[in-house]
């Protein structure tokens, strides 16, 4: 009985490239030979359907032929009688990446590789903590931390560059290696960097010891981080290049320091302001006294209340906020005695018809 591509992808005739190719893939992992459940026979038939319905030329042969067209012998140089070579056509092997990673047990490097296998370093982030003081005035705070540095005997070369280098004796000298595998559907190949050299094509002949000719070890950065006054909590800073050493005097990467800021017992921040609640007595509000309010920079503000006050009203200090642009927000608390002498109940009774 003749195949019918559309239905050994269980697409219609209609799919677009997007839906072949999506409907392939999803397949080709299920039954692939070297997984669980596996078919060898169900992923060849995945696989030559695919081939031809992803080549827009072929898939309009066999749209206008049908099973005339799949009866031709090996009319596309696949499969062959005995299964050992594999065509693949006009497959794009990015589809296949992830079957490859399984065959060859995730080799470094791919098709193509050329570079050098020096990793750059890593970011790196950590979290300080302040006082709402510090965020306001600006803080320099020394940060410590584990990671990769610069190798000191070596000063992050790898190795006594002196002395000189030899070719790899992996590769040849041309730093990469090409591996071949045989599987159920033929021998593939691929080049990938030379492990040996990491894609040098040539080894030091004095390796730094101290660092296996990395360049780099494990250790503790230390680094004192400018903090600017009126820091966000949250906030990142940014510190190029003080992050994880890299391979062989590589980029280092990035530290990046976020900035947690502890709540205050008297102030709560609100954006560039500050809002701070005031006790005062009953008697400030009546009579407009002047009261005392202290800043989060540690100085005393004198402040009068005008008589009669709405407790709810918010009374602004410029300028003594988080920052300069803002203000410092007083919200008046009016203490009440819980205990009250008889003159001045007595006192609070021949005024109540005026309240």
């Amino acid at each position: 009985m003749k195949k019918n591509y559309y239905d050994v992808l269980g697409v219609s005739k209609n799919a677009s490239d997007e839906e072949i190719k999506k409907a392939y893939r999803k397949l080709a992992h299920k039954y692939h030979p070297d997984k669980p459940g596996g078919d060898t026979d169900r992923f060849k038939e995945i696989s030559e359907a695919y081939q031809i319905l992803s080549d827009k030329s072929k898939r309009a042969q066999y749209n206008q032929f049908g099973s005339t067209f799949e009866g031709n012998s090996n009319p596309f140089g696949g499969f062959n009688n005995g299964g050992i070579n594999f065509d693949f056509g006009n497959v794009d092997f990015g589809d296949l990446g992830d079957i490859f990673e399984g065959i060859f047990g995730g080799m470094a490097g791919g098709a193509g590789a050329r570079r050098p296998m020096r990793r750059k370093g890593s970011d790196i982030e950590t979290v300080v903590s302040i006082s709402l003081e510090d965020a306001v005035k600006g803080i320099k705070i020394p940060v410590s931390f584990k990671t990769f540095v610069v190798c000191p005997e070596c000063n992050g070369k790898g190795a006594d560059i002196s002395k000189g280098f030899s070719k790899c004796h992996v590769c040849g000298g041309s730093g990469e290696v090409r591996e071949a595998k045989r599987t159920i559907l033929g021998t593939f190949s691929r080049i990938s960097v030379c492990k040996e050299c990491r894609g040098t094509g040539e080894l030091p002949k004095s390796p730094c010891k101290k660092c296996d000719a990395s360049g780099r070890i494990r250790g503790e950065r230390k680094i004192d981080v400018d903090i600017n006054p009126g820091v966000l909590n949250g906030q990142i800073i940014k510190i190029k290049g003080m992050g994880e050493a890299g391979e062989k005097g590589t980029e280092a990467g990035d530290l990046y320091v976020r900035v947690k800021v502890l709540p205050h017992k008297k102030f709560i921040r609100q954006g560039d302001d500050l809002i701070i609640l005031k006790e005062v007595k009953f008697s400030d509000i009546i009579l407009g006294n002047k009261i005392m309010v202290e800043t989060i920079r540690g100085e005393n503000v004198e402040l009068k209340v005008s008589p009669g006050e709405s407790i709810r009203k918010e009374i602004r200090i410029k300028g003594k906020g988080a920052t300069n642009k803002g203000d410092l927000v007083v919200l008046l608390d009016v203490k009440i005695p819980p205990k009250m002498s008889s003159k001045a109940k007595k006192a609070l009774e021949e005024l109540g018809g005026e309240w």
